[in-house]
């Protein structure tokens, strides 16, 4: 009866240490990631091919950075340069030279917390970028469209109408890789 008395302590020992053992362990793990260092922005890219095409090889790395809210000081004579060479006056949206070029050089994407997302549909303005819209066309025809957007068709579209894979319906949306 001793021995088995000892051989029932042992089992509830042993069962006991197991059972917190497996205690759920809800201690956050150290942050280890060394944030001391310096750190500096090297590109940007809100607006594709916007800093392509606007921003000259010498001033491609200061562009990118800049920070958004210096931008159209440092840019913005040398965005309506460009539009200039390109016979811009006005666009789709009735900006002018000196204000599309305010649009276009800071180089941030808008967010419109409510309502529809998109770079534009034909009401809606940068309020975002849906993964579906064609930023390229939307760029080319706020620049060479003119004022209805119909002008110069032939620079108003690259030819590339949508993504070479569907999009996903749910959560990552994404196109599943090749």
């Amino acid at each position: 009866m001793l021995r088995l008395n000892k051989l029932s302590m042992l089992l509830i020992a042993a069962v006991s240490i197991l059972a917190v053992g497996c205690d759920k362990d809800d201690d956050v793990p150290a942050d280890t990631f060394d944030t001391s260092g310096t750190y500096t922005q090297n590109d940007q890219m809100a607006r594709p091919a916007i800093n392509t095409v606007f921003v000259g090889s010498a001033r491609k790395n200061e562009f990118n950075t800049t920070v958004p809210s210096a931008m159209n000081a440092a840019f913005n004579a040398q965005f309506q340069s460009v539009l200039t060479g390109f016979g811009y006056t006005t666009n789709i949206l009735g900006l002018d030279k000196a204000t599309f070029a305010g649009v276009l050089v800071s180089d941030v994407l808008n967010v419109k917390t409510n309502g529809t997302t998109t770079f534009y549909d034909g009401t809606n303005v940068l309020t975002g970028r849906a993964l579906a819209d064609d930023v390229i066309d939307v760029e080319l025809t706020l620049i060479f469209g003119g004022a209805t957007g119909a002008s110069n068709p032939g620079l108003t579209k690259d030819n590339v109408n949508s993504n070479d894979k569907a999009f996903l319906t749910t959560f990552p949306y994404l196109a599943t890789p090749h």
